[in-house]
């Protein structure tokens, strides 16, 4: 009996914890402004709008995650490997300073924005970040094909740009 208990437990835990996986991003998602290398606010629909037709890689990272920065060189050889895909670089980063400092210092090539909230923000919330790096693809239609991955060298990622 008391096994039993145990591991109804355990299943339990199991399953609240499981995050739940997400292939649209929310209105509230889709209305957040970001920031571009301008200063300028640009609302997230808006940004993805511009790349309809394209696979979308987004790289949610910042200049203080030692994760993000080791990942780097894998992201860049997947740029080499994908260059038909759009790299979207959303910045954590606690002030635009730093974040733009760190696109120069690590040669980031792609599309830059920055999140004002940071991961406590409307996408952060949405897709429930609570590590970063966090890499995630949308298709060509606006679908999130890929939620969550944590490592750029994720066999995901590769496997879901060739298709």
């Amino acid at each position: 009996m008391r096994k039993i208990i145990v591991l109804s437990f355990c299943c339990i835990l199991a399953l609240a914890c499981k995050k739940t996986v997400q292939t649209q991003f929310s209105e509230a998602v889709l209305n957040e402004k970001f920031i571009d290398l301008k200063g300028q606010e640009v609302p997230f629909k808006k940004i993805l709008s511009q790349y309809h037709g394209k696979q979308i890689v987004i790289d949610v990272w910042a200049s203080w995650c030692k994760d993000c920065i080791v990942g780097f060189p894998e992201l860049k050889s997947l740029q080499n490997e994908r260059p038909e895909a759009v790299y979207l670089f959303l910045s954590a980063d606690r002030n635009t300073s730093s974040w733009q400092r760190a696109i120069k210092k690590y040669q980031l090539q792609g599309t830059h924005y920055f999140l004002p909230e940071g991961t406590k923000g409307k996408l952060g919330n949405f897709v429930d970040i609570d590590w970063i790096p966090r890499y995630m693809i949308v298709d060509s239609e606006g679908r999130i094909e890929l939620f969550e991955a944590i490592e750029a060298d994720d066999p995901r990622l590769k496997e879901i740009l060739k298709n």
